[in-house]
């Protein structure tokens, strides 16, 4: 029976019973991230935690630190010396987070003959739509492939950085799910070790997962007001929790979100709602089921929850600022501060 944490914030499973039965042997795994800028809540405290929960559980944890990959998709506008940069900036806010896993560069495979061979294997067992259809694990849509070919490339890399690693396990969002399950249908084709999928939640933009369309929806780096990253200052967290989306209602807020997978999930046991005297004081809330219910019948004022969560926020993510005040190096050499 697995454990409640090795499956929190787990969205789905592809199987648990291969799970289960890899559990029982010395499982590697992975998580592929692009070292493409500033580290989100859902990078940093989602992927980073469940990172942690499977090295926990006996995974030998490889956080794939994907450089060529984040060329390709053009982030720092193809300067891998940039890209690399953020990689090393990406080792030290896991490691300022208690999150110390192995690490491997997309550099250290591609150097490899056997890597391109199985790449090429890859596309020949693939077809093009199916590929093209996959191109969303990089946030691109379909027809971004029509402008620069070179888009079409990263799947294969994705499905063979997995194969070459000879992985048990690939972990990610839901957005990875198209390369993981392209990885498990070819790996008795091919010949390879079948990974099992193990997919994460997403949190939703700031600015409200319900006002837009499912591919806009989740909290991005690339897109303003979308993200807290993991190195906000206490006034830019307090600024960004007082103008996120918080409606009335459960389903698709972003602030409730937080809380819920973040917050109650790894951090703490009650939340403490600050509140004059005359409202009736200090509200404090022992579960997120509870939280949910008080919130659901009006009981809570939507600023009061932003309010707890931006103080919560601010306290879990202290150690990241303590990190980059002694470490500003790469920030400023990437223009993230001044």
């Amino acid at each position: 029976m697995l454990s409640w944490e090795i499956m929190r914030n787990v969205e789905e499973v592809i199987t648990l019973e291969e799970f289960e039965n890899a559990l029982k042997g010395n499982p590697k795994g992975y998580v592929g991230l692009e070292p493409s800028g500033r580290v989100h809540l859902g990078t940093g405290l989602i992927i980073g935690n469940k990172v942690k929960d499977l090295m926990d559980n006996g995974v030998d944890m490889i956080v794939f630190l994907a450089d060529w990959h984040a060329m390709i998709n053009d982030k720092f506008g193809g300067d891998i010396e940039k890209i690399r940069l953020a990689g090393e900036y990406m080792k030290g806010v896991f490691s300022a987070l208690g999150i110390r896993p192995r690490y491997i560069w997309a550099d250290e495979l591609v150097s490899k003959k056997e890597y391109w061979e199985k790449v090429i294997r890859v596309a020949k067992k693939t077809t093009l739509k199916r590929v093209k259809r996959a191109m969303t694990i990089m946030g691109r849509k379909e027809d971004e492939a029509e402008l620069d070919s070179s888009k079409i490339i990263y799947p294969f890399m994705q499905v063979s950085d997995i194969f070459d690693m000879e992985l048990d396990i690939a972990l990610g969002g839901m957005d990875q799910r198209h390369a993981h399950m392209l990885a498990r249908d070819l790996a008795d084709k091919l010949g390879y070790k079948k990974p099992v999928a193990i997919h994460t939640v997403l949190l939703a933009s700031l600015k409200g997962a319900g006002r837009m369309d499912p591919a806009e929806a989740k909290m991005s780096k690339s897109k303003e007001g979308s993200a807290i990253f993991v190195e906000d200052t206490e006034d830019d967290i307090r600024r960004k929790m007082k103008k996120a989306f918080c409606p009335p209602e459960i389903e698709g807020n972003p602030v409730l979100q937080i809380a819920k997978h973040v917050l109650f999930a790894y951090y703490i046991e009650k939340l403490v709602i600050p509140r004059p005297e005359k409202w009736g004081g200090d509200l404090v809330i022992n579960s997120y089921e509870e939280l949910e219910k008080i919130y659901g019948e009006g009981e809570l004022h939507p600023m009061d929850l932003k309010n707890a969560v931006a103080n919560e926020l601010i306290r879990i993510l202290k150690p990241i600022r303590d990190y980059i005040e002694k470490n500003d190096d790469i920030p400023r050499a990437l223009g993230w501060i001044k």
